[in-house]
């Protein structure tokens, strides 16, 4: 028998597996471990002997009931590698640039995961219910989670100066902006300069920082594909606005990284 989920919904119904999810678990739960384990290492999901992940956290919950430490072990490293390889690296996907966001997401929500997995171990977390239900789901929302409280920063918060009547940024700002673009400077595949940027990003007004970061990561500001996501829909801002705060971000990094010199 599957055992069922404890946690309930705000209307009081507990929570519940897919009839799939459940039927399955049933099947491997007769299989000889070593073949379990076989099929848990198979990482392409279109191959028919894949085991979704929701299935494997419930066999590592499974686990503690028979207080088999080294069962428990080698499920653990097969799920936390796909947990690893699901979350953003902190390079780029050409190795060259380095974020200190997409780096304190990725540990963030790992920390969190094992410490939700490890907290379970001593007594039943209803929380990890939701891995269960929907396992991308609940990391997606722990990838929000983590990336909310990377870019909070309320004590950096400032307001933009601009044109209230047409929406312009001044002139001046205009022109400390110009052409300028932190990420295709000469000295950008310095570590040095790198690390003297993402310093000078972080203490870029909330908004601005997301935008940048954004931005480094390849969103595009907007977009005529409905599909596309992009940082206007992300933010909820006009694509007008986006650009706006991004050339005052601009303006501020120029100022920041040259320190009065020109490039």
């Amino acid at each position: 028998m599957v055992v069922p989920l404890r946690k309930r919904r705000l209307s009081g119904e507990l929570y519940g597996r897919d009839p799939k999810i459940e039927a399955l678990i049933a099947e491997l739960a007769v299989l000889p471990r070593d073949e379990l384990i076989a099929r848990a290492e198979i990482t392409k999901r279109s191959d028919p002997g894949y085991i979704p992940s929701e299935c494997l956290v419930y066999f590592i919950r499974a686990s503690r009931r028979d207080n088999n430490e080294a069962w428990f072990e080698r499920l653990y490293r097969i799920l936390i590698g796909r947990v690893l390889r699901s979350l953003p690296k902190a390079e780029s996907s050409d190795g060259r640039t380095e974020s200190l966001t997409r780096g304190v997401v990725r540990d963030q929500v790992f920390s969190r995961f094992v410490e939700l997995l490890s907290a379970d171990r001593a007594d039943y977390v209803d929380k990890l219910d939701y891995f269960e239900v929907r396992f991308d789901g609940a990391l997606a929302s722990l990838r929000r989670d983590a990336q909310e409280k990377a870019w909070r920063d309320e004590n950096r918060s400032q307001p933009l100066v601009y044109d209230e009547e047409s929406g312009e940024l001044s002139p001046e700002v205009e022109a400390a902006a110009g052409t300028y673009d932190p990420f295709a400077a000469s000295d950008f595949d310095d570590p040095a300069y790198r690390s003297r940027l993402d310093g000078a990003i972080e203490a870029l007004p909330i908004e601005q920082s997301r935008i940048i970061h954004m931005l480094r990561q390849g969103f595009p500001i907007d977009s005529k594909e409905p599909d596309v996501m992009t940082i206007a829909k992300a933010l909820g801002r006009s694509e007008k606005t986006i650009r706006t705060y991004r050339d005052k971000a601009f303006a501020t990094l120029r100022a920041a990284m040259t320190d009065g010199d020109e490039w």
